[in-house]
């Protein structure tokens, strides 16, 4: 098996899901999609006819990092080359998966990548960040944009766009979770995810654990398209999920302002 992937979903939409398993399934690559559903209802499981998805339904909402750790186990037990854990939101064109499998056969170092991620407009989402801090957190989730543009320099920073997006950037220590390309060989010593961590930050910390393996690299030559709700910015639940993802974070790596 080339790739596997892991798309967990809870009561998402049907035709931006669908994206996402077409634009996974549409290769000439060996690959394997599983789809965890978490959601409280089993509604989904007309979009996983293809022979090369495996569909699980929990029954119940396990989080972000336990339902893909699902996949991962399915992944190595079928000896995958590469696992991408990959958002229901997304979507790429044919040949995206091609680019990747070939730049990482070509550079071992590499553990874990994340390509480039753009709006449906067209626009650069700014996805490489740096290890978060205490301040940047609050700065980001509750002051309003007044107060964020006096700290700009400092968000700029966090979020590498002191850098450029439109070239290679080595060992950047916090990728989305949004499209995370591991080399199994580095995932199966980074463990997978952290299970106390419901949903969010449980990619800051799988990317920071997986620098003690492997290079991280951001590889803009792959492009995707991501719809990034921000949901944690309009419901309440999530944003406790949020604060909570941050708490175990913070207790686990160290509280930095």
């Amino acid at each position: 098996m080339q790739i596997t992937a892991t798309i967990v979903t809870y009561s998402n939409d049907k035709k931006v899901l669908k994206e996402a398993i077409d634009s996974f399934l549409d290769t000439e690559l060996v690959v394997k999609l599983f789809i965890i559903d978490n959601s409280p209802e089993d509604s989904i499981r007309i979009l996983a006819m293809d022979s090369r998805i495996e569909y699980i339904f929990n029954n119940s909402n396990l989080g972000f990092g336990k339902a893909h750790n699902i996949g991962i186990k399915l992944s190595q037990a079928c000896s995958a080359e590469y696992h991408l854990v990959l958002n229901p939101d997304v979507y790429f064109s044919k040949g995206t998966l091609e680019k990747i499998y070939s730049f990482l056969s070509a550079h071992r170092e590499y553990g874990l990548l994340m390509p480039k991620v753009m709006y449906p407009n067209g626009e650069t989402q700014y996805l490489c960040k740096n290890p978060p801090s205490l301040s940047i957190l609050i700065l980001r989730r509750f002051m309003p944009n007044g107060i964020r543009k006096l700290f700009k320099k400092k968000l700029d920073k966090f979020e590498y766009r002191d850098h450029t997006y439109n070239s290679i950037i080595e060992n950047v220590p916090y990728l989305s979770g949004c499209f995370m390309f591991f080399r199994n060989e580095t995932l199966k010593k980074v463990g997978g995810f952290d299970e106390r961590i419901f949903m969010y930050m449980e990619d800051a910390d799988i990317t920071y654990r997986t620098l003690s393996y492997a290079k991280t690299v951001y590889y803009p030559e792959a492009t995707i398209t991501h719809h990034f709700a921000k949901g944690s910015y309009k419901n309440f639940k999530l944003m406790y999920y949020n604060i909570e993802g941050a708490f175990v974070y913070f207790k686990k790596w160290g509280l930095k302002f």
